[in-house]
């Protein structure tokens, strides 16, 4: 996986207007307000946005993008604690008065954000009760989430982990068909490239999945979610 900083500001028209839920919950005024303050830009896979340990300058809310969060240790072993999309932000932390991250956040699919300055979402977010309490509970969610896959990784088999790992892309990408590759995955999963093999060719024999060069296709939500571990329901978007 190529971990190259491309964050470009889109020259071309803005996307369809998909919009970001998060940002949804806010009233109108505020919502208009903190747009204003945004620039839509255009993110590539593999992009990182911040790195573990490194100043946050911007804070993300996806659009039509995916972004992993990753637990790094001793510089290159990495676990997947998290993922945003349109459902949430990337940069949460600065709202706490974290200037510096805490894991490395990766862009997983292609698409668009809005970005603001970290110095001039701290200033909002300390003007803004509305924006304070959905930060509130957002970041109280985002805890549990890597609570919850903390206690996954370390008590349940590869196959069940990649089942819900999968379910989870699904529900933020709102699609059964997504790219993802094995080295991606081992990334996410913190294992090795040959054991997401051996656990994406048991799902796909079972005929839950398709995988073909990255390009994944869910054939079975309920069978897939059959074979994934209970976490899933406990990180999952609510319906």
């Amino acid at each position: 996986m190529t971990l190259n900083l491309h964050t470009v500001p889109s020259s071309e028209s803005p996307p369809p207007r998909i919009g970001n839920r998060l940002l949804a919950n806010l009233p109108e005024d505020d919502l208009e307000h903190l747009e204003a303050l945004c620039e839509l830009v255009e993110l590539e896979a593999g992009d990182i946005l911040f790195e573990a340990g490194q100043p946050i300058d911007f804070i993300y809310f996806p659009l039509d993008t995916l972004v992993s969060l990753l637990a790094v240790a001793e510089g290159r072993m990495t676990l997947e604690v998290g993922s945003a999309g349109r459902e949430g932000m990337i940069g949460a932390s600065v709202a706490l008065g974290q200037h510096l991250a805490q894991v490395r956040a990766v862009v997983q699919r292609r698409g668009h954000a809005l970005r603001m300055a970290a110095a001039d979402f701290r200033a909002e977010f300390a003007e803004l009760e509305s924006l304070q309490r959905l930060l509130h509970r957002y970041t109280d969610g985002l805890l549990a989430q890597a609570i919850q896959i903390a206690v996954c990784s370390r008590f349940h088999v590869l196959e069940a982990r990649l089942a819900r790992s999968l379910l989870v892309t699904r529900d933020r990408l709102q699609s059964d068909r997504f790219h993802m590759t094995h080295e991606f995955l081992a990334h996410a999963l913190g294992v090795r490239r040959v054991g997401v093999t051996k656990a994406a060719s048991a799902l796909q024999g079972q005929g839950l999945i398709s995988y073909s060069r990255g390009n994944i296709e869910i054939l079975d939500p309920a069978g897939l979610e059959a074979v994934s571990c209970h976490c899933y329901q406990q990180v999952r978007l609510p319906s």
